[in-house]
């Protein structure tokens, strides 16, 4: 199975944003890892949150193994699991948010199938906590690269 730990962090909601990512994967009884992350110069929390999903997503090289992503995210694990995005995405997105990257996660999940599980943040969950780390630190980076997507949205 593959663990994918996400988180995402804006700093002003909109403002400079980031997202982090943790993915595990037991190879032969060797634990391996990855760490992503990458910040934005305005975005907000939920989008940070939905593109570590993506980015993890598009970090993985294979296919056929079992995906399991745990977010302290409310707003990407219901959609998810609860089925809102197909809704979503039968009305066309009307009148909701972030369309461009739920577009960008459809055929990942139609690839691997994810499962998500919802944590809670800052509570403690070693890997969850690493995310956050990762997703403040891009947050706070220099020269930040434009969330195109949110930009474009204004």
């Amino acid at each position: 199975m593959i663990f994918i730990y996400t988180d995402g962090a804006a700093k002003g909601n909109p403002g400079p944003g980031g997202y982090g990512a943790v993915l595990l994967f037991n190879n032969k009884g060797e634990i391996l890892r990855k760490e992503l992350s990458e910040g934005f110069r305005r975005t907000t929390n939920n989008r940070m949150e939905l593109m570590a999903v993506i980015k993890a997503l598009q970090a993985l090289k294979v296919t056929g193994i079992p995906v399991q992503i745990f977010s302290d995210s409310k707003y990407v694990v219901d959609a998810i699991e609860k089925g809102w995005l197909w809704g979503w995405q039968k009305k066309g997105f009307k009148d909701k948010k972030n369309p461009d990257l739920w577009l960008r996660y459809i055929p990942l999940h139609l690839k691997y199938k994810p499962k998500f599980v919802w944590v809670r943040g800052h509570a403690g969950n070693i890997e969850n906590e690493r995310c956050d780390v990762l997703a403040v630190q891009a947050a706070e980076g220099y020269n930040l690269p434009p969330d195109t997507g949110y930009e474009a949205s204004l």
